[in-house]
């Protein structure tokens, strides 16, 4: 089978706490790498990929072994591997870049895929943000920031940063959430906008972060926009073909 499908995949949020049966659903997103193995040509995570992931210099976090086997059998099997960096996944450096031939962003980016151009984006550094957010994830990007972080004994800062993010996701009931994330799409949707005036080249914009499972009609005033969704429940991702047509689907294996 010839390898010809781009595929884009975010917020697996493995090994997050607030979740049951974290090791069958590790397996699922296995099963997943599993059935892309043949015609996969390019595999982009959107970010979120890991629920919390610090990477010291010389040390990894435990777990997500059977996750991480299976990035690395695409990678020896020929597969185009890029992640960009969410923002629980943030501090992502060269591990595994240079353990899988991963390319890591951070930030917004214009990739070439199937002959498109295509604005691809975690989703949290586009778009109207709330000013303590923005605060936030420039203290997680900045470099000195990370040095004092990593300064300090992994058994305080992993309970912290984890304990977080579970209350970040348990305190909200569904309807607010639901509401966070219309909000967030909205932005996400105006930015698209004003990108697409100055860059009327770019032909779809894709987008992990919020949660939302959506693929937009293009338009003369804005190309398709593509909200990746999640796998907390949704198992969903998106494949684009050598066509040059985004699918939206969802893995029930």
């Amino acid at each position: 089978m010839a390898r010809e499908n781009t595929y884009f995949i975010s917020d697996l949020h493995l090994g997050a706490k607030y979740m049951r049966d974290e090791l069958d659903r590790e397996r699922r997103v296995c099963r997943f790498l599993d059935s892309i193995k043949e015609d996969a040509a390019e595999l982009y995570l959107l970010g979120d990929i890991l629920d919390y992931w610090y990477e010291y210099k010389y040390v990894v976090p435990r777990g997500y072994i059977r996750f991480l086997g299976k990035l690395a059998e695409l990678a020896d099997a020929g597969v185009k591997l890029t992640w960009v960096t969410g923002n629980h996944d943030v501090w992502l450096f060269d591990y595994l870049r240079d353990q899988l031939n991963m390319t890591v962003l951070n930030g917004h980016t214009v990739i070439q895929s199937q002959g498109k151009k295509i604005l691809i984006s975690h989703g949290d550094d586009v778009g109207e943000q709330p000013a303590m957010y923005r605060f936030t994830r420039w203290c997680f990007y900045n470099k000195v920031c990370q040095w004092l972080y990593a300064a300090i004994h992994p058994r305080w800062t992993y309970p912290i940063a984890t304990g977080w993010s579970n209350e970040n996701r348990t305190r909200r009931d569904p309807h607010q959430q639901q509401a966070i994330s219309e909000r967030a799409a909205s932005h996400l949707l105006d930015f698209s906008r004003d990108y697409y005036r100055q860059h009327p080249d770019v032909d779809a914009f894709v987008y992990g972060h919020i949660h939302l499972a959506r693929v937009t009609d293009g338009n003369d005033t804005l190309p398709p926009v593509i909200f990746l969704g999640e796998w907390i429940s949704l198992n969903s991702y998106v494949v684009l073909d050598r066509s040059g047509a985004f699918s939206l689907k969802f893995f029930e294996k």
